[in-house]
């Protein structure tokens, strides 16, 4: 198995690992409610998805 010949140093280490971020989610506007969703997915406010209703939608009880 390969070893490093050199440690590497803390700053190389640390730049390399800034890159580790999360990315933004985005999402999409419900065309039945208009309520933000994410994308391919259903609407958890109303329960529909492309322009049908799949889930029943959650009530106050």
């Amino acid at each position: 198995m390969a070893l490093p010949k050199r440690k590497h140093s803390k700053t190389r280490v640390r730049l390399r690992r800034s890159q580790w971020k999360l990315n933004r989610l985005y999402t999409n506007t419900c065309p039945q409610c208009q309520s933000p969703k994410l994308p391919h997915r259903v609407c958890p406010n109303c329960g529909s998805y492309n322009g049908r209703e799949v889930v029943k939608a959650k009530t106050a009880e």
